[in-house]
């Protein structure tokens, strides 16, 4: 049966502001480099008060994990759906705007938006390419059951599921129903672990989350590490099959794994020199899970999806032009 979409996700909804900072102001301000924090209204204008001296920010952008990803899938030629909860409030307005630039459908386009703030994400970036996100959830902290759409769900070829709903208690067991509702429409599940900080304080919620088991899993080599208590990455990998059909495992500057549950193919990164690390892993996800919805195999699918990563890397912020996307499916898969 021909399906609709791509890719339905949910997640997390918030703003990103990009902004380059220096090791030292990190350490001023106490933060844990490479890792996503959860913090306050009151922590993030702590924050933004300090920064107001040390650099302009770069421009907004509809972020978050999940919608990253299906932003890619979606400036590749594939269609996506995003679940996720905005206020009614300004940045709410930009977000569901920014979605539809993008030709990603959301249940926020006929739901009626709730009071209160959006979430915001400050991701400081390092002159080492490195970001270190402080987010504040406002009301995405709420996402739950009912911000589900399971018509859309059922029309699509994977529901995508992004670890960073793992601290909250509706978040998670919204994400627990969209697996239960794709495994009873035969819809492949995919989750990503999302951060080293998320596997280190809530593995037990992603291993609910997980249940008993997904069709594709992505991670870094830190993220598979720390998951599974091995050292060795090769170690984690055979670990990481015990609960997910297929795995991704992006390595950085040493390319990435892709395991399609009989092959392992090994995708060779695109030597370049990083300017902005947020959103390369999104990046990826989205790239990959557009290729294989296509029908290209594994090994095609990390091609584009390295390619996808060279040119986010190269420049400041999570995402890339439309035009862009195009330029890179062209050079790798010649459409």
């Amino acid at each position: 049966m021909q399906k609709k979409y791509h890719v339905y996700a949910i997640g997390n909804a918030l703003v990103d502001t990009e902004i380059e900072v220096t090791d030292s102001f990190l350490e001023k301000m106490d933060l844990g480099k490479g890792m996503m924090t959860l913090v306050d209204e009151h922590r993030q204008r702590e924050l933004v008060d300090a920064l107001e001296d040390e650099a302009k920010p770069h421009a907004w952008a509809s972020g978050g994990s999940a919608a990253n990803t299906i932003i890619a899938t979606s400036y590749f030629g594939g269609h996506a759906y995003y679940s996720c909860r905005v206020a009614d409030d300004a940045t709410g307005a930009f977000y569901v705007r920014d979605l539809k630039a993008a030709g990603v459908d959301t249940n926020m386009n006929s739901q009626e938006r709730p009071e209160g703030h959006s979430g915001k994400c400050l991701v400081l970036i390092t002159p080492d390419a490195e970001r270190t996100m402080q987010s504040f959830l406002g009301v995405s902290a709420g996402v739950c059951e009912d911000d589900l759409d399971p018509e859309a769900l059922r029309q699509s070829y994977f529901a995508y599921i992004e670890g960073y709903l793992a601290p909250s208690d509706t978040g998670r067991a919204a994400a627990v129903k969209m697996r239960q509702l794709a495994r009873e429409h035969g819809v492949q599940v995919a989750i990503t672990l999302s951060d080293p900080g998320i596997v280190e304080n809530f593995q037990p919620q992603l291993e609910e989350m997980i249940g008993n088991g997904v069709d594709l899993l992505f991670c870094n080599e830190a993220e598979a590490c720390s998951f599974t208590g091995q050292q060795d990455v090769e170690k984690a990998l055979e670990e990481l099959k015990k609960v997910s059909n297929s795995v991704v495992i992006t390595r950085g500057a040493k390319g990435a794994w892709a395991w399609d549950g009989e092959k392992l193919h090994e995708v060779d990164a695109k030597p370049i020199k990083p300017v902005d690390t947020n959103g390369a892993g999104d990046m990826f996800a989205g790239a990959f899970l557009y290729a294989i919805g296509e029908g290209h195999d594994y090994g095609t699918a990390g091609k584009l999806a390295s390619a996808a990563c060279a040119k986010v890397i190269s420049d400041f912020g999570p995402r890339i032009s439309e035009e862009e996307h195009l330029a890179v499916r062209k050079e790798v898969l010649g459409e």
